[in-house]
């Protein structure tokens, strides 16, 4: 964790390992089924971009860019594609 100072660490440790049936739930509402229909896993999750230099054939290039405005975030869409295709996510 970035920017967070010793004491919290210390702090965060020390409530990490506290077993579960110390820790007062009281004040927290409880949730029904009811109150998860709606919910959708990673609906904020953003991956993180990570930089790189490519090199990738002048025709294929010219084609993504024929496409208009954002041919490396189509072409990082055709990727994760090929990816999630293959069932090598996660």
């Amino acid at each position: 964790m970035k920017n967070v100072t010793e004491s919290i660490r210390k702090e965060l440790a020390a409530l990490a390992a506290k077993p579960e049936s110390e820790i007062d739930f009281s004040d927290i509402p409880a949730t029904t089924e009811q109150d998860w229909q709606g919910a959708s896993r990673g609906k904020f999750y953003r991956p993180i971009k990570q930089q790189l230099t490519v090199r990738i054939d002048a025709d294929v290039l010219d084609w993504l860019k024929s496409q208009g405005k954002g041919y490396q975030s189509r072409l990082n869409e055709i990727l994760r594609a090929a990816m999630l295709e293959q069932g090598r996510h996660r």
